[in-house]
């Protein structure tokens, strides 16, 4: 059992190797005791009780929703988490078709639920699937609940109760299916301006990248009046060929689309609808860094929301400056959306977004929603009533140049253990010609400069690399960063 492990998106594995019938229902066993034993967050625990209370549920047994992405074979996976939740008296809220993983948060949400299982490898490549568990707040596990559910993977009463393996894809009698996606889109058209993008007159094309979102962002927008074109609706397992990830390469095909046929925008959202895509009018991708900072200043503006603003370490500080000028404090966490989600559950913070491309905002779930920020880019052109291009030429000269970069430096022949201890011990104080103002061991090293420039620095813990971000004024500053980072992780710095 020691090869499963909750990372910061729950398990992921590759498909018949760890990936096994027998290793989810392992898995699901283990979901099943935190949700019944669990002294805070299970069904009797002090927390959820106490939630329950604050928002008038009263249930009288656990419920757990229960969905899957369009990966090979997610549906039986899904069955079987489901069939062994059933067996363990737990009652199952199962989707009835592929749902992103946004809306099994709002489910778990709308019903009370205990919490979520989504059967997902997320932005991965197609060989791999995973377990996504979503408890009753609606955002990802924190590092306390992964290591509960872990704990039982092992030792008494981590064996499967009352039942052996049933025939694969099976669905219990016991399980309730529905469509769960209703309520989501009721929370979605209470949060966005769908009058103002109705009256707006734009065209959109939206890539579904083979995922779970095909059948819901387009349709809601069908319905609220806005032209679309769909892009890779049908289910492909494969994905193309190419990782259902929100990236320039993933979306080549979108930007073509997009600037051929002289539409307003297009968007795209990842295999299970959490991490989000923009191409602007002429076809350009438009990265997670830039997209953010105009998102936050579109929801002070035009919309006059307030609050404080999260973001992870390698985050662009262009959302630092926007959120000064509208006089919101910044709050930095290390990498994983769930130190974000467990801000926006406090309800002080207007908006939390990370480099990769997931955020959410204030009055939703705190989890990344890929589908909320496309709708959000949507209703910022409508209020603006200019191109995108056209805003982020203002913005730019109303706040300066914020250029970054992020790319993987093979590790193999390095030890970074003597690297990481000589970084902490005498790190240096001068990179590019300029001093080091801060160094920040959030996560990695950071070092923040004079000039307000930045270079990252996170070792992978699972892979020989080394992820380096960065980010400048200009382009050669930036390139000098790379440079350094490529020295400092060689040893040679003073």
């Amino acid at each position: 059992m020691s090869d499963i492990k909750l990372g910061t998106s729950g398990w992921r594995a590759t498909i018949a190797d760890n990936f096994t019938a027998a290793n989810v229902q392992k898995l699901s066993q283990a979901l099943s005791n935190h949700v019944t034993a669990h002294t805070e967050y299970g069904f009797s625990g002090s927390q959820y009780r106490r939630y329950c209370k604050e928002r008038k549920f009263t249930p009288k047994k656990p419920l757990v929703i229960v969905g899957y992405d369009t990966r090979f074979m997610s549906e039986y996976f899904a069955r079987v988490a489901a069939d062994t939740l059933s067996v363990n008296s737990i009652s199952v809220l199962f989707a009835s078709r592929p749902v992103p993983v946004p809306v099994v948060a709002w489910s778990v949400l709308e019903n009370g639920a205990v919490g979520g299982i989504t059967v997902t490898a997320s932005e991965g490549i197609s060989s791999l699937n995973g377990i996504k568990w979503t408890p009753y707040w609606g955002g990802p596990a924190t590092p306390e609940v992964a290591n509960d559910i872990e704990s039982r993977l092992s030792g008494p009463g981590s064996g499967i109760s009352k039942m052996g393996l049933r025939e694969f894809g099976v669905l219990s009698p016991a399980v309730e299916t529905a469509e769960i996606a209703d309520g989501y889109f009721e929370q979605l058209s209470s949060i966005v301006d769908v009058n103002t993008i109705r009256k707006a007159g734009l065209k959109v094309a939206v890539d579904s990248l083979y995922g779970s979102i095909s059948g819901y962002l387009r349709p809601f927008l069908d319905k609220i009046g806005v032209t679309t074109y769909g892009l890779h609706e049908e289910r492909d397992v494969l994905f193309g060929g190419h990782a259902p990830y929100t990236g320039p390469e993933s979306l080549a095909s979108l930007s073509s689309f997009v600037a051929k046929n002289k539409l307003s925008l297009g968007i795209a959202c990842d295999c299970d609808g959490d991490r989000f895509g923009i191409v602007d009018s002429d076809g350009t991708w438009i990265s997670p860094n830039d997209m953010l900072p105009l998102i936050l200043d579109h929801l002070a503006k035009n919309k006059g929301m307030r609050g404080k603003v999260c973001r992870n370490v390698v985050t662009s500080h262009f959302l630092d400056a926007v959120a000064k000028n509208h006089g919101f404090a910044v709050r930095e966490t290390p990498v994983g959306f769930k130190f974000i989600g467990e801000l926006m559950r406090t309800g002080q913070y207007l908006l939390g977004g990370e480099e990769s491309g997931g955020a959410t905002i204030l009055g939703h779930v705190p989890e990344k929603d890929g589908m909320l920020v496309c709708l959000l880019a949507l209703e910022m052109l409508a209020y603006e009533r200019k191109p995108l291009k056209k805003i982020r030429e203002e913005m730019r000269k109303r706040y300066g140049g914020f250029l970054s970069i992020k790319k993987s430096l093979s590790v193999e022949n390095i030890k970074m253990a003597d690297v990481t201890e000589r970084l902490t011990v005498k790190p240096p104080l001068e990179l590019a010609g300029c001093s080091v103002w801060r160094i920040d061991q959030t996560d990695g090293f950071k070092f923040v400069l004079r000039d307000g420039s930045w270079l990252g620095l996170r070792p992978s813990g699972t892979e020989p690399i080394v992820r380096i971000y960065a980010e400048a004024a200009t382009t050669a500053r930036l390139n000098s960063l790379v440079a350094e980072a490529d020295k400092i992780i060689k040893g040679e710095f003073k």
